[in-house]
Formats: C-alpha cells, structure tokens, sequence
C-alpha cells in the first residue's frame, strides 16, 4: 500500500552521505509515517462507515421481511409482492456490503502491517544513523496521538485552502 513511499526513503537513506543529509531523510521518514497513520485512520473510518451501513440493511432487510409476513396474514398480496422484491433488494445490498467489509479489513490490516513495519525501520535507521535525530524524535518513544496527527492534518488542509483562497483572491484583484 505504502511500497512507493517506503522504496523512496530507502533510496534517500542509501544515498544520504552526511549526518545532515540522514536527519533530513529521517525527517522525510517520520512525516511519511504521519501520513501512513493518517491513511490508516481513513481506512479504518470507511470500515467503520460500511459496518453501520451493513447494520442498517440488516435492520431494513429485518423490517421488510416482518411487513411482508403481516401482510401475508391478512391475505394482502400486493405487499407480499413488493415485500418480496424489496427483501431481495436487500440481501443483494448485505452481500456486497459483507464482501466490501471483508476487504476493506484485509486492507486495514495490511495497512496497520505497514505502518508497524515502517516505524519499526524509522526506529532502527535513526538509532543508527544519527543519535542526535534520535534524541530529538517523539516517535522513538512513543506512537504520535491520532487525534494529533489528524489535527495536524486537518491543519494542513486549512492553512493549504487559506493560501488557495488569498492567491485567487489576489488574481481577482489584478497583482
């Protein structure tokens, strides 16, 4: 998931030939790991999303299938009809939304995987590497905090739209 990231720090960490040139590299390495988590948080988000979504067919599917056996009680057969085709309707939907979770889980734990693996190699390459990046490194000791990562995140996004929004503003104005 993470391949072409990780394969470019591994090229600038194999040609990184100073002290200064390494503790940029792990700086590299350390935001990508922030953005490898954030990607993480997203994934596991949309499984999350999809798992209500399964939930709420289910209870439709439920709800439907009980309209349909009142209806049959009282010999109504134009809503066991419709009953019947909407409880088809449904099931279609949970089989793809269980196939959807299914993957969306395989790929949150491959995701999680990575991360692990890159973290561990961040810990390894600056232990290595230059101890002053890492004395100087959170991560070494501990995990950044999600919400933090998001924040800084969501940060980003804002401060990239602020700068969007003053530079269309700027043309707007004619400099």
């Amino acid at each position: 998931m993470f391949e072409k990231l990780r394969e470019s720090i591994r090229d600038a960490m194999s040609r990184a030939s100073s002290p200064s040139e390494g503790r940029a590299v792990l700086s590299m390495m350390r935001d990508a790991i922030v953005e490898a988590k954030v990607g993480v948080s997203q994934i596991r988000e949309a499984h999350d999303a999809t798992r209500a979504q399964l939930e709420h067919e289910r209870h439709e599917l439920e709800t439907v299938r009980r309209r349909g056996r009142l209806a049959a009680d009282i010999a109504d057969q134009e809503t066991v009809r419709v009953a019947a085709q909407f409880e088809q309707r449904h099931l279609a939907r949970i089989d793809v939304l269980e196939r959807k979770l299914a993957a969306q889980g395989s790929e949150l734990a491959l995701a999680e995987q990575e991360v692990a693996e890159m973290s561990s190699q961040f810990r390894a390459m600056a232990a290595g590497a230059a101890p002053s990046a890492a004395a100087t490194s959170p991560e070494l000791d501990a995990e950044p905090d999600l919400e933090a990562l998001e924040r800084a995140a969501a940060r980003a996004a804002r401060e990239s739209a602020a700068e969007r929004q003053l530079e269309e503003l700027k043309r707007r104005m004619g400099r």
